[in-house]
This record gives structure tokens, C-alpha cells and sequence, in this order.
């Protein structure tokens, strides 16, 4: 049968990759195929028969999988962003088979697949629940699955470092290695899919017919509630199928079908049918490339957090071909309030804050495991080594507090923060690169903190500039950069090297080795920086109400955005190096305080201040007497809470 004329782009992207793909392994396998013979074992034809070659085909057909998934995402979803990785499905199974390897192992010996098979299920519940109660809008689909990957991948990459002796390996697996010792694995991937192709193959038809609409589709008889859940679960299953042989690989469900509808590709059998061949040629091209150029260190990178580097990219590149309805939330203006209705709620922060920060210096759990009042001939000493935790905590979460109002009021959306919007994962950049490069102390690792940061911020207003800044537009750039950011720490953290350990346990969020000098410093850092932030009150009041209110009262539009976008990432920046990159402070103290009443500007940012400090002198308490006397990291117990919060914003948002 001949090509169509729509056939013909697609097909050549699919010999243009595997051409490419079938260079570089045969500059890997050549050598082998050549060599001399020796007797005995031949120990290059070995690992050529039972590892480069297992490898390969398991790049093949993961590719195809993921692609597959991805395509079928997009078709029934209506969403051309959806793939397992935006969505949080493969997250979701990665997350599942770290925590059951850390407390239930037995379960991996009954069913891997089934493990990695609910972990997805869970993560694609939540996420499309989210995105049937708001009418399965892109926006929303996307923003909900990206939280819930970045939080899922968090958890994972700190519950693995607090058990570094057991899941070490799971770290480097976690992250997409496709390294193979047997066929075992491709062998059981190619039946599990070949399995879920032949349902899709029965489902195409019906799913051709959404094109035409949801009504129309439905007085064809098509059943939309069981064509969804159908279709859904097929791509899901194909997901959790490849995480959990091989981990987590980034991104090529949505590169591969993006690939397919920018070659030509335009009706759903079209997708579904070139989707997967691209897909398996464009993994197995990376992969052949990666093993290619990483020489002896190819089976050590992680190929899924090469895959996000390059996916990351494309998915701000395609971020103006999504589709949403937006409108700038304007902070509304009220009337100027009585002085005691702000008093009120910001006398409530203050006194919690210092009632939380008492108990965090003064209670604790004993050498018995009971609750203890620290007292004695003991107190001084006891309070030299916490009162330093304490109070970093609490200069870190004012700090993320009042970056967090900051870039609420500059974008005109509540769920902006330094976590969603990347800038935490810059500052994470930085100090990996701080402590790859150079390994300085805290003032470099600060320098360099502040440069990712910045830089990251400086991204994301680049490329939303052409939405004029569209809030919906900042936070998919945001988290894209955050997964691109955790891809990068990913590859540096799976070289072996002993300074990974130090990044994991900085990325945790932990206080565990901050002393008198460190709290000091930033403590000091955090009054500096929140006093000039106070200062800008009358920008912050007047900026949100728009470029031509601001221009007629004088405001230098471009400067001012400049200086309050900075300050927020110098506040970032020196809030991460103590409580890591994922604690959700800035998203949950500026949101509690405008709950409380205070609107402006200025009790906005001091009751965001007192609230966010509060918040992280609490996760350090929890942290450090919940399973005493092992401590759990300050960050991971904030981030545990308020990704969760996160969700519940998306929930209620109109």
C-alpha cells in the first residue's frame, strides 16, 4: 500500500532518528563485533549480548510506551501538554515503589507492575479529579500533574537519602536508567505493551469521533464517561509498565506526539500510530548517544534526566500554543481599613509565632522518649545547639514568606511562590553548581544561590513576556523550569561523587548542621532584605492595579518590577541554603494572611512574615521530636503539608 501524502513527514522523522540512533550504537557495538576471539570468556561479547543490546531494546520500546501514553493523553484529554510526566502518573509509580521498598519489600516480589500500577492510578485520580470539576481545562490538568510530579519526585529523592544504605541504587533507577544485565526486562515489557496496544487498537475508532465534539460525539453513541476512564487507564498502565522496569522517563510523551502533529500527523489514528514509532526512535537515539558520549559513565547517567533536560525546553517553547482562557487577577483595592482590624490578626501571628518558638527552644522529647521542659544544669548547653536551628528556621520562613507576597501581588495570582515558580529550584542550581565546582562555604554557596535564582526568574518573565505576563503562563514556565532545574541536580547527583550526599541532605531541608555563625548570618540576611521589601509597600500597593495607574502616580514601571522581582530572589536564595528548595512556606504564608484580612500591602507582607517563620520553627519542631531521636528534615515536613495545600488552592480556584 503506498504512503499517503500526511503519512510522508512523520514516516521521515522516524528514519531520520533511527538512522541516527543506529550510528551511534554502531560506533558502541562495533568494536565488540570486530575484536579478535579469545578463548574463554569473552567478556565484551558478553556484555554486548546481555547488556548494550537488552539496553537498546528496552530504549525502544519504553520510548514507544511513553509515547503512546502520551498521545493517548492528549487525544482524550483534549490537552496538547498532557504526557505521564506533566500529568504526575510516572512520579506518582515512582513515588509508590520507593516507599514500598523502604517499608514493605516483600510486595516488590509479588508484583512490581502492580506496585508502580497504583502509585500512578493514585497520582492520575487526583490530578484528573482536579481537572474534571474544572471542565478537564489544560491549564489546570497541567498545573495540578506538575505539582504533583515535583512533589513526588521531592519526597522520593529525600526518602531515599534518609536511606541512602538501602536505596542508594533506587536513586540513579528513580531517575530513568535504562542500564540492563539480562533480557529479562525487555522480554516482559514487549508482552505487557503488546497487550495494551491491542485495547488501544479497539478504542481508535470512538476516539477519532471526540474531534467532532463532545455532542456530537455522544448522538454517535459514544459513551464519553467509559471512553475516558478506558482510555485513561490504558495510557496510565503503559506508564506505571515502563516506570517500573526502568524508572522515570521524562518528557518523551509529550516530545514524540509533538513531534508526530508538527510532521504532519493530524487525525487521532495518525497520532496513535506514529506517536509510538517516533517515540522508540527518539529514546533510542538519546540513549545510543548518551552511552556514546558518557563513555564508561553511560551506565551511571540516568537517561530519563537527560530526556527532562531537553523536554523541559520544548515545553516553554510550547507553552504559547496552549490554549487557555486567563485574566489577570487584579488585586482588588478596599477601602482603607480600620487600624484595628489589622492589629487583630497580625497580634494572632505574632503571638503564635513567639508561643511556637518557645516550645522549639524550651520542649523536647527526653532520653526516654517522653515530652521534657528543658531545664537545669543542662540549659545552656542544650540551647546552644538548638536555638541556632530555631532561629534559621525562622529567619528562612519570614524570608520565603514575604518573597511569596511578593510575587503575588507582582503576578497577579495566589498561588505564586518561590517553590511553584522555580526560583527555589534556580537557587537548588547554584548551589550544586557551587558545590561541584568550587565548594565554597556559605557565602559562595549564597552567591551562587542568588545567580541560579535570578537567572531562573529572568526566564520565566522572558517567556511570558508575550502574554504580558499572564499568571496561568508564569507558573507552567516556572514548574518546567523546576523539572528541568531537578533533572540537572539528578545527573550531578547520580555520578557517584560524596558531594551528592551533601546536596541530597541540603535539599532535604534540613537544619541538622546549622550553627550560632550560619543563624547569625542568616538571620541578619532576613532582616535586611525584609526591611527593604517593607519599604517598597507603596510599589507593591500600586503595581497590581496596573501599568497605566502606576505610570500616572510616577512608579518606573520596569525598574520597580526589576528591583521587587530581585528582592524576592535574594530572599529565595538565602531561605533555600537552610531549608531547601521545597518547603511551600512561600505559597502558604501569604495566602494565610490574606485569609485572615490583611490585604495591603504592608500587613500582608508582616503577617506572610510571622506566619511563614512560625510555620518552619513548627516543621522543625515536628521534625525533630516525631520519631526522636532520629530528626526528620524541617523542609520534608513543610513540604509534606503544603503541596497537599497547593492542591486544595487549585480545587477552590474560579
Amino acid at each position: 500500500m503506498a504512503l499517503r501524502h500526511d503519512n510522508l513527514g512523520p514516516g521521515l522523522v522516524v528514519f531520520l532518528l533511527l538512522c541516527g540512533g543506529c550510528v551511534a550504537s554502531w560506533f558502541l557495538i562495533q568494536p565488540t563485533l570486530w575484536g579478535t576471539v579469545e578463548p574463554g570468556y569473552d567478556i565484551e561479547r558478553m556484555v554486548l549480548y546481555y547488556s548494550t543490546l537488552p539496553r537498546l531494546a528496552t530504549a525502544l520500546l519504553a520510548g514507544a510506551a511513553l509515547a503512546l501514553s502520551g498521545a493517548l493523553f492528549q487525544q482524550v484529554l483534549r490537552n496538547p501538554l498532557a504526557d505521564p510526566t506533566t500529568l504526575g502518573v510516572s512520579a506518582g509509580a515512582n513515588l509508590a515503589l520507593v516507599v514500598v521498598s523502604l517499608f514493605m519489600p516483600g510486595l516488590l516480589g509479588a508484583g512490581r507492575d502492580l506496585v508502580a500500577l497504583l502509585g500512578s492510578a493514585a497520582a492520575a485520580a487526583i490530578v484528573v479529579g482536579f481537572g474534571a470539576r474544572r471542565g478537564f481545562s489544560p491549564y489546570s490538568l497541567v498545573l495540578s500533574g506538575l505539582v504533583v510530579s515535583l512533589w513526588c519526585g521531592g519526597l522520593s529523592a529525600i526518602l531515599t537519602y534518609l536511606n541512602q544504605r538501602y536505596l542508594a541504587s533506587l536513586f540513579i533507577w528513580g531517575a530513568g536508567s535504562l542500564a540492563q544485565q539480562s533480557w529479562v526486562i525487555p522480554l516482559s515489557l514487549a508482552w505487557k505493551i503488546a497487550g495494551v496496544a491491542i485495547v488501544c487498537a479497539l478504542v481508535i475508532r470512538p476516539l477519532s469521533l471526540l474531534d467532532l465534539g463532545e455532542s456530537s460525539s455522544s448522538s454517535l453513541g459514544v459513551k464519553l464517561a467509559r471512553l475516558r476512564i478506558l482510555v485513561v487507564g490504558c495510557a496510565v498502565t503503559l506508564a506505571a509498565f515502563v516506570t517500573s522496569a526502568v524508572g522515570v522517563i521524562g518528557f518523551i510523551g509529550l516530545v514524540a506526539p509533538t513531534l508526530a502533529r508538527l510532521s504532519g500527523a493530524r487525525r487521532p489514528v495518525q497520532m496513535i500510530v506514529w506517536s509510538p514509532l517516533i517515540g522508540a526512535a527518539l529514546l533510542f537515539l538519546t540513549d545510543s548517544v548518551l552511552q556514546l558520549l558518557a563513555g564508561g559513565l553511560g551506565d551511571f547517567l540516568p537517561t530519563g534526566a537527560v530526556t527532562a533536560i531537553f523536554g523541559s525546553p520544548l515545553l516553554l517553547a510550547l507553552l504559547p500554543w496552549l490554549k487557555v482562557r486567563h485574566r489577570i487577577q487584579q488585586a482588588v483595592v478596599r477601602q482603607r481599613q480600620r487600624r484595628w482590624s489589622t492589629r487583630v490578626p497580625a497580634t494572632v501571628a505574632l503571638a503564635g509565632m513567639l508561643v511556637i518558638v518557645a516550645l522549639s527552644l524550651f520542649v523536647g522529647r527526653g532520653p526516654g522518649g517522653g515530652w521534657t521542659v528543658l531545664s537545669g544544669e543542662f540549659l545552656h548547653d542544650i540551647l546552644a545547639i538548638r536555638a541556632p536551628k530555631v532561629f534559621a528556621a525562622l529567619g528562612s520562613g519570614a524570608m520565603l514568606g514575604v518573597a511569596g507576597s511578593i510575587l503575588q501581588r507582582l503576578t497577579g495570582n495566589e498561588m505564586a511562590s518561590p517553590e511553584v515558580l522555580g526560583i527555589s529550584a534556580g537557587a537548588t542550581f547554584g548551589v550544586a553548581i557551587a558545590l561541584f565546582a568550587v565548594a565554597p562555604g556559605f557565602a559562595g554557596q549564597f552567591a551562587f544561590a542568588v545567580t541560579g535564582a535570578i537567572m531562573v526568574l529572568a526566564v520565566i518573565l522572558l517567556s511570558s513576556r508575550r502574554s504580558n505576563f499572564a499568571p496561568d503562563r508564569v507558573l507552567l514556565a516556572g514548574i518546567a523550569l523546576s523539572a528541568m532545574v531537578d533533572a540537572v541536580v539528578g545527573v550531578l547527583s547520580s555520578t557517584g561523587d560524596p558531594r551528592a550526599v551533601l546536596l541530597m541532605r541540603w535539599m532535604s531541608g534540613s537544619t541538622y548542621l546549622v550553627d550560632g555563625t550560619t543563624a547569625s548570618v542568616e538571620v541578619a540576611i532576613g532582616a535586611v532584605l525584609i526591611a527593604l521589601a517593607l519599604a517598597a509597600r507603596r510599589w507593591l500597593d500600586i503595581l497590581p492595579l496596573g501599568a497605566a495607574p502606576s505610570s500616572a502616580v510616577g512608579i518606573p514601571l520596569a525598574c520597580s518590577r526589576l528591583a521587587l522581582f530581585g528582592l524576592a530572589g535574594l530572599m529565595t536564595a538565602a531561605a533555600t541554603l537552610t531549608v531547601g528548595p521545597l518547603s511551600f512556606v512561600g505559597l502558604m504564608g501569604p495566602h494565610l494572611a490574606r485569609e485572615a484580612g490583611l490585604t495591603r500591602a504592608l500587613p500582608q507582607m508582616v503577617g506572610a512574615a510571622l506566619i511563614g517563620g512560625g510555620l518552619m520553627v513548627l516543621a522543625d519542631l515536628i521534625g525533630r521530636t516525631a520519631v526522636a531521636p532520629y530528626q526528620i528534615p524541617a523542609g520534608l515536613v513543610s513540604a509534606l503539608i503544603g503541596a497537599p495545600f497547593l492542591m486544595i488552592l487549585l480545587s477552590r480556584r474560579q
